[in-house]
């Protein structure tokens, strides 16, 4: 049964964080030793390999040292019982093992993902800094290092790529890891100049180097990538990549690329094609996973920013919406593509300019049943007379594709969720899934970057069969519990891939 958004007027409420009993960093305990080798190449998220994946959320534009814009990733550690808020890490810039300094604007964080790299058994940490200045590349070339898994979380790190000048290479989604060549070793996809595909082919070693180079992917028509993602589009068993990209101002100069990943590498890129022949409108995010379990894995694209006022009326441009685009053993299918926007029956809410529908997509199993569903972020939903204070909206997978039926809505004012909704929140601006405590569901984590006049915190939601509130089973964090500076901070900007 889909839960109608709340319409409480909310009340200046502290966040009822669980456990907020301390500022310092708790170091983390020796855990299991590490899975086989063979096993490594699917880690994601588990950095101390306890079998409970961990969460990495990031705060580019925090204060470190005095630095305006430095940026900080705060790690907090899964368990049995789902994240525990005990174990934790902040890292920055001036961390032992990490390389560089904070400097001002420097956004370490501004891109995050996950793989084990080195093939430890430890899943690693992929951290861009798109406003590093580097020795090698100059003025805001951008740097993209590693920091390492292991038995008491991540520890060390190095760096793995530079880019020249004004690349800003590790920016806002312009990371992404997976097994594009199909050796087994996972591979790092970024973006150099905006445009071209930078692939760094692993395994990697310890100084961050790799022993098989580099290919450069051009891109003719210097489309800008807004985001990046892994998967096997074609169900061959290698890695694929996909892209949103802009070609220009108008709303329909959004579009979704794929590079089928094979023995030499990344292929030529393609565009979708929608079923009138021409190529499908794109959006900002994406996220590849198989919601129809069909055995081809499927791209999910979120498409948040209005159109132009020509295109108010069109579902497209209206509040947003999210697409949902089948895989198949020539890689993606347009033809099939599927809309869904707060106006889809059972999607809770309605389209309004400036929702902001689609901010944020993330794909995996919520409710247990075998079909992936999709999350995605509302953060300029209006609760009432609260403005802009944000919501998200959990759309379910199944083997007829991505529908609205059965969806939920979460937000500040839902029952048992810490805090209250209010004005310029943002709750929902990222999303994040996995499952923290291994019950085979995904739980939710969403940041709210707005909140506490732009501080910044953070919600972990424990998943169950039919919502994704449990009672007592809700936490909180922001910059009290991690001890960090808080003011314009915006912790909760992004999560890692």
């Amino acid at each position: 049964m889909s839960q109608p958004l709340s319409k409480r007027s909310p009340g200046r409420t502290a966040l009822a964080a669980a456990a907020v009993v301390a500022a310092v960093i708790t170091p983390m305990a020796a855990h299991a030793a590490p899975a086989a080798a063979a096993t490594a190449a699917k880690l994601h998220d588990d950095f101390n390999a306890d079998g409970y994946p961990d969460l990495a959320v990031a705060a580019p534009s925090a204060t470190v040292g005095g630095k305006k814009g430095a940026g900080y990733v705060a790690v907090v550690y899964g368990s049995e019982n789902g994240l525990n808020v005990t174990t934790r890490q902040v890292l920055t810039q001036s961390t032992a093992g990490v390389p560089g300094s904070p400097e001002a604007d420097d956004a370490f964080g501004g891109a995050l993902t996950t793989a084990d790299l080195d093939r430890d058994g430890f899943a690693d940490l992929v951290v861009g800094v798109g406003g590093e200045d580097t020795a090698d590349g100059g003025a805001e070339s951008g740097l993209v290092e590693v920091l390492w898994g292991g038995p008491k979380g991540l520890t060390g790190g190095a760096t793995l790529a530079t880019g020249k000048a004004y690349d800003g290479l590790g920016g806002q989604g312009r990371l992404a890891v997976g097994d594009v060549g199909g050796d087994g070793a996972e591979d790092l996809v970024t973006v150099e100049n905006q445009f071209n595909l930078r692939v760094l082919n692993g395994p990697f070693s310890r100084d961050g180097s790799t022993g098989h180079g580099e290919q450069i992917v051009h891109d003719e028509f210097d489309s800008r990538v807004l985001d990046l993602a892994t998967g096997d589009l074609d169900g061959d068993g290698i890695t694929d990549v996909a892209a949103t990209q802009n070609d220009g101002d108008e709303y329909d100069a959004r579009r979704v690329v794929t590079w089928l990943g094979g023995k030499q590498g990344l292929s030529p890129y393609t565009t979708v094609q929608g079923g009138d022949g021409y190529r499908l409108q794109g959006g900002e995010n994406l996220e590849i996973g198989d919601v129809d379990q069909d055995g081809f894995e499927d791209i999910v694209v979120g498409r948040a920013v209005d159109g132009y006022d020509s295109d108010l009326d069109t579902p497209a441009a209206k509040g947003g919406r999210v697409t949902w685009i089948p895989g198949g053993a020539e890689g993606a299918d347009g033809t099939r593509a599927r809309y869904l926007n707060q106006d889809s029956a059972g999607v809770p809410g309605s389209a309004e300019k400036g929702d902001g529908f689609g901010t944020d997509v993330r794909v995996a199993d919520v409710t247990g049943d075998g079909h992936p569903d999709v999350v995605t972020g509302v953060p300029g939903e209006d609760l009432g007379t609260v403005s802009g204070a944000g919501a998200v909206v959990v759309l379910r997978g199944g083997a007829d594709g991505l529908t609205g039926a059965g969806a939920q809505v979460v937000t500040q004012n839902t029952p048992n969720v810490p805090g209250a909704a209010e004005a310029g929140d943002a709750f929902g601006k990222a999303v994040h899934l996995a499952d923290a405590n291994g019950d085979g569901l995904a739980d939710l984590a969403a940041g709210a970057p707005g909140e506490n006049g732009n501080a910044g915190s953070v919600w972990y939601f424990r998943s169950g069969p039919t919502t994704v509130v449990s009672p007592n089973a809700t936490t909180a964090f922001g910059n009290t519990l991690l001890g960090t500076t808080a003011t314009d901070a915006r912790l909760g900007t992004g999560f890692a891939h």
